[in-house]
């Protein structure tokens, strides 16, 4: 169900996304539908926390992959994991840019965004590129919180993102992390 859900999204936007479609698309009745999920809301949560564990997942891995390989472009190697996930998740692009999120899950958003900002720190201290610590924490969060936004307008018009603006993202969150490692 929550497949043919998100081919509804993906298809035809978050619109589309009514239990009497969902069902027809899935090949279920209503009732079926409604016994996993009461209603449109908690079709949305499951495929928004679908996807923000997806993204958790992939930042363990390029986390891991950046600790155990010589990326000489950290930020770069970071941007390109994530802009290429935009791609091949046009559903997650069209939920997130709606207005429809509840606000538990926009709270599951930001911790979600606390855990990316987690393996950015990883990397940093492992890589020795920074000092541990509190300052440190708020800055890799500072840093999800820009390239999230960067990547949300790279990719809001461009299914393959903006390119220029995704370099820009990169220049911008180098720069910045730079500085972060100096302190």
């Amino acid at each position: 169900m929550l497949d043919a859900a998100e081919r509804l999204l993906i298809d035809e936007g978050v619109e589309a996304l009514r239990t009497g479609r969902i069902a027809d698309e899935a090949g279920v009745s209503v009732g079926s539908l409604y016994q996993y999920f009461p209603d449109v809301g908690a079709i949305v949560d499951a495929l928004a926390r679908r996807y923000l564990g997806e993204f958790e997942a992939l930042m363990d891995e390029l986390a891991e992959r950046a600790l155990s390989e010589d990326w000489g472009d950290l930020v770069g190697g970071l941007i390109d994991g994530f802009a290429e996930r935009y791609r091949s998740e046009p559903g997650y692009r069209a939920l997130w840019s709606g207005r429809h999120l509840s606000e538990e899950l926009l709270a599951a958003d930001r911790r979600n965004k606390r855990t990316l900002a987690e393996g950015v720190r990883r990397v940093l201290v492992g890589r020795g590129l920074a000092r541990d610590g509190a300052a440190l924490e708020r800055a890799c969060f500072a840093a999800v919180l820009t390239a999230d936004a960067l990547l949300q307008e790279a990719f809001r018009d461009h299914p393959k993102g903006d390119a220029k603006l995704l370099a820009e993202a990169k220049v911008i969150l180098r720069r910045y992390l730079e500085d972060v490692a100096s302190r």
